[in-house]
């Protein structure tokens, strides 16, 4: 029963030209904007024994996996398999945290004896 009025043949007209000329416009500009490129974190493991690498850890004052991922460009799950890896060599040691988050710090090299 209810709803909108039926437009005149001039408003009609009107509204015709006008959806016309915005479908022109489309058609002559060209969409130049393109996504973002995607970010793909690394999968492979750096080699545990580089040297940059253990030069950039050492100095870290508290290494954490977000830290370490963000730095070298790897994914979390990666950056926490390298960290449990340097650990186990006694590169790092374990300082705090939790379940969820590990903290840890570049291991003190060990002192030489005085005689």
């Amino acid at each position: 029963m209810g709803g909108p009025k039926k437009k005149g043949i001039s408003q009609a007209e009107k509204a015709q030209t006008a959806s016309q000329r915005k479908s022109e416009e489309g058609a002559k500009k060209p969409k130049t904007t393109k996504p973002p490129e995607k970010r793909i974190g690394s999968i492979m493991i750096p080699d545990v024994s580089s040297k940059d690498l253990l030069d950039e850890l050492a100095k870290m004052k508290a290494i954490t996996p977000y830290q370490v991922s963000s730095r070298f460009g790897l994914k979390i799950s990666i950056a926490k398999d390298l960290l449990e890896e340097l650990m186990k060599r006694k590169v790092i040691r374990y300082v705090g945290g939790s379940s969820h988050l590990r903290i840890y710090t570049a291991a003190e090299p060990p002192k030489p004896s005085q005689p």
